[in-house]
């Protein structure tokens, strides 16, 4: 799946790390995600993130 990073970087603007997954997909939501990264977001494992970084980095192994 591919996702563009700079478009999931603004949907996760407002979350406040570390974060849980579920944190990381309702303030996507929030911010108006589209299928492809909430789909990608869904799918990521259930654990804290410290960082955007971490994020981008899981969904990069195809999570």
């Amino acid at each position: 799946m591919k996702v563009n990073p700079i478009e999931m970087q603004k949907c996760l603007g407002g979350v406040e790390y570390p974060a849980s997954k579920d944190e990381i997909v309702n303030e996507a939501g929030r911010h108006g995600a589209g299928k492809d990264i909430m789909d990608a977001l869904k799918k990521l494992p259930a654990k804290e993130y410290p960082s955007p970084a971490e994020v981008s980095k899981e969904i990069g192994k195809g999570a």
